[in-house]
């Protein structure tokens, strides 16, 4: 794959997770080989379809245990859709910025709603945690929107070491080790809330940061 190929994959798409760079790699490579009649709308469907499973795996293990397992090719066909909907219309250089920022985000923010609700039928007895567990992952939609409006650039991990992939890992093992241990995904989601609330203080402070040096910067140009 040429340079310029590479570049235009990443275009748009700054990263910080921690397996950015061998997800990049696999990545590359199916962009390289997926057939053309493969297009970007087909792989957002795909994802989604995949979000359908990995929830529909939590929910039906309220009548059946074993649906937990359901949720390892959801999450699975999840990431495949959602990484690759972007970046191979960037590879095939036929980008539509727009379309898929707002294709995209609105995608992801359905699929945390249904994640949240199949969550909130399993840990039925504690329904204001998932709500609270909705409202902050809500919260980092709207910071990430913020984000691009202040600093014109989409940053999906916000500086994180923790991305989507490293999220759907922890999600997937989280949930299996539930089988096993039931109980434990009560713990990881008391565990995860935390550390959602904690980046998203962090964020915030820092773009409240940005915005006000970019205030400053505008009112020298006005000369004020």
């Amino acid at each position: 794959m040429s340079n310029e190929a590479k570049d235009r994959i990443r275009n748009g798409r700054k990263r910080t997770n921690i397996l950015h760079k061998p997800e990049f790699a696999v990545i590359e490579f199916l962009c390289k080989v997926m057939p053309k009649w493969i297009t970007p709308d087909f792989l957002s469907f795909i994802g989604f379809l995949g979000s359908i499973m990995a929830a529909g795996a939590v929910f039906f293990a309220s009548y059946d245990r074993r649906a937990l397992f359901f949720i390892i090719p959801g999450m699975a066909i999840q990431w495949f859709g959602d990484s690759l909907d972007g970046r191979i219309a960037y590879y095939r250089n036929q980008p539509r910025k727009w379309y898929g920022w707002v294709l995209d985000i609105s995608i992801d923010w359905v699929s945390t709603i249904l994640t949240c609700v199949s969550y909130l039928f399993y840990l039925k007895d504690f329904p204001l945690f998932a709500m609270l567990y909705l409202g902050f992952l809500a919260q980092m939609y709207i910071l990430a929107i913020i984000r691009y409006k202040v600093t014109d650039q989409y940053l999906i991990d916000a500086g994180s070491p923790l991305g989507p992939t490293e999220m759907r890992i922890m999600i997937t093992t989280a949930t299996i080790i539930e089988y096993f241990y039931p109980g434990f995904l009560l713990w990881f989601g008391v565990v995860g809330l935390l550390i959602i609330i904690t980046l998203n203080a962090v964020d915030f402070l820092k773009l409240i940061k940005v915005a006000n040096e970019r205030d400053a910067i505008e009112n020298v140009q006005k000369g004020k």
